[in-house]
């Protein structure tokens, strides 16, 4: 996922719920002092909304125009968590492990849901809250959002990858990773700019990558009771890609250290023909290249497979309520108005963020600021997401050592490991260090 760059960042090793008792220390438990929860004086109380920094203005007015709309119900605060994936998880749980009343909204990355669920963090939407919050959401975040069958988050706004490319080198866009390759081959032998820019570095962005290839592949990382690993032949195919292309000439001699920004720069060097990367390219393009925005096209991220869709792996955040939280009903309601149309729209003019409505993607405003608003309703539509499990901090880890850098990968050797480590990791038998 975020903030001026709305896409998934790194994660490092993070402690498993089983082992959160150590966090209770004197210094935790005076962290849940931190806050006042508000009202105090006897005016209405205060919501403590724990989200990303984000930098675009957007979700200060979301919180600004929520707190007049519920003509003096209450108050929302925005709180504003560290910049990268693993400091707003750390944070997050380390408050909620010391049971801390002073919150009441978070922002949850997409693949936090059912860890936070399973250890009992946060509360199920039901009845007329999930009604409200299921109503017109597209299908793939809500199931971002989904554990056990029960909704625990609202999808505030999704994200997804779309192929970016250079119109002056080629005709059409790559349809399959093996056109893209063989294209890029062809311009690096005419001496032309030929590179494809995607993220190889050992975090969270090349799990992401490996886990939209295996979707496309028609496969999955785990089975659908995320009991054990699946992988096996869709999970080979990918490997293969991910190899082909880092001993190939189109790949970037960064490859294994590039991260979604660093991708974003090569590009506007001059030096690629393609870039699988988010939204925000598409802006600081136009606003740092002009000459080169004048040819950067896109399209939707390349197949497996000739004639069958890719299955881009979705990012984004989702909104649960705090089990601690001293005004539950409030924070519902509050939460509701903070992910409605409105400003769902403005984040995604403001932000860069794509809505989880799908209406949206049909308002006259979004589109001229989001002209490729049909490719990324598209995308969202056939989207994957990454495994649901609350051991997911683990099998990332597991996958990220695995296959960073892409040229160490040998498809069968890296599959069959993959597959033991993560037995291991959902048995809870350890991160790989």
């Amino acid at each position: 996922m975020r903030s001026s760059i709305p896409a998934p960042l790194a994660r490092r090793p993070r402690p498993r719920v089983s082992r959160l008792a150590g966090y209770l220390g004197a210094g935790l438990l005076a962290a849940a002092g931190l806050s006042a929860c508000g009202g105090g004086n006897g005016g209405p109380p205060t919501l403590h909304f724990y989200n990303f920094p984000d930098n675009s203005g957007a979700i200060a007015q979301a919180v600004e125009r929520c707190t007049a709309q519920s003509g003096g119900k209450y108050t929302i605060e925005y709180n504003k968590l560290p910049t990268a994936a693993d400091g707003q998880r750390q944070q997050l749980v380390r408050r909620l492990a010391a049971r801390d009343s002073s919150m009441d909204i978070l922002g949850l990355d997409v693949t936090w849901a059912p860890e936070f669920a399973e250890a009992g963090w946060i509360l199920p939407w039901t009845g007329a809250n999930r009604a409200k919050a299921t109503e017109g959401t597209l299908k793939a975040p809500l199931e971002t959002a989904t554990w056990k069958g029960r909704l625990y988050a609202v999808p505030y706004n999704s994200n997804t990858q779309l192929l970016w490319y250079r119109s002056d080198l080629v005709d059409k866009p790559p349809a399959t990773w093996d056109e893209m390759i063989d294209d890029a081959i062809r311009l690096a032998k005419e001496g032309k700019p030929h590179r494809i820019e995607i993220q190889g570095a050992q975090y969270e962005g090349v799990v992401v990558w490996f886990n939209t290839l295996v979707a496309s592949a028609g496969g999955s990382i785990l089975n659908e009771q995320a009991t054990a690993p699946a992988l096996g032949k869709p999970a080979r195919k990918a490997l293969q890609i991910m190899k082909r292309l880092a001993s190939s000439p189109a790949a970037d001699p960064s490859l294994s250290v590039q991260m979604e920004d660093q991708n974003r720069l090569a590009m506007e060097a001059g030096t690629a023909a393609f870039e699988l990367n988010y939204p925000f390219v598409y802006p600081s393009m136009k606003t740092n290249k002009p000459a080169l925005f004048k040819n950067f096209k896109w399209a939707q991220y390349p197949a497996v497979s000739a004639g069958e869709p890719s299955h881009v792996t979705i990012g984004g955040i989702d909104m649960a309520i705090s089990k601690y939280s001293k005004h539950p009903d409030l924070a519902f309601e509050a939460a509701l108005c903070l992910r409605d149309a409105d400003n769902q729209k403005v984040a995604a003019v403001k932000g860069g963020l794509p809505p989880t409505l799908e209406s949206l993607y049909s308002d006259p405003d979004l589109a001229q600021s989001y002209p490729f608003h049909e490719d990324i309703l598209q995308a969202l539509q056939n989207a994957s997401v990454r495994p649901k499990t609350p051991a997911y901090q683990n099998i990332s880890i597991v996958i990220s050592h695995s296959i960073s850098p892409p040229s160490k990968i040998n498809p069968d050797k890296t599959e069959s490991t993959i597959a033991s480590q993560i037995k291991d990791a959902l048995a809870s038998k350890g991160l790989i260090p």
